[in-house]
């Protein structure tokens, strides 16, 4: 199941719960019906946010669970002059690209140009080492970024030895 299926639950019966203590508490009639319509404005707008979040980069620095990841591999970058860098990477072990926003380095924006025209021109894939370990915006010109070369195609593999044909005149088997 996808996380954001636990949060939405998790958040609704948080307002449920709320709105039931509002409910039974000793209120008037006009505070019990105002928490059950706040409750139900509350879980359309909720959702409606979640889903909106979904399309939206997250900052690098807000990266908490996956923070000790050891290489990315770099699909994609969008530069945004003297605002942000967009990166999409494909983290370790995930099989789903995730979309990051990082404050505007020229140094690092420099850096994955040349990353990118290297890469396109060797037919290579771009790796980050340790893209979460930066700890303040002036370490982002640091980021680690290798070129892998593409794979070798698979060679054919020769016999060592010519094979052995069995000579029935022979005394040896």
């Amino acid at each position: 199941m996808d996380i954001l299926f636990y949060v939405f639950a998790g958040a609704t019966g948080i307002a449920a719960a709320l709105a039931a203590l509002a409910i039974w508490a000793p209120r008037s009639t006009k505070v019990r019906v105002a928490a059950i319509v706040i409750t139900t404005l509350f879980i359309p707008i909720l959702y409606v946010e979640l889903i909106e979040m979904l399309s939206k980069p997250k900052p690098m620095s807000f990266e908490w669970i996956e923070r000790n990841t050891m290489d990315a591999v770099l699909l994609g970058t969008s530069l945004d002059e003297g605002n942000a860098i967009y990166l999409w990477l494909l983290l370790a072990g995930s099989s789903e690209p995730r979309y990051y926003k990082v404050p505007w380095n020229l140094k690092l924006a420099e850096k994955l140009e040349d990353a990118v025209d290297d890469a396109v021109l060797e037919n290579s894939t771009i790796v980050l080492k340790k893209p979460f370990y930066r700890r303040s915006l002036e370490d982002w010109g640091d980021l680690n970024v290798d070129i892998m070369p593409p794979p070798l195609p698979p060679q054919k593999a020769f016999p060592s030895a010519p094979a052995r044909i069995f000579n029935p005149r022979n005394e040896s088997i």
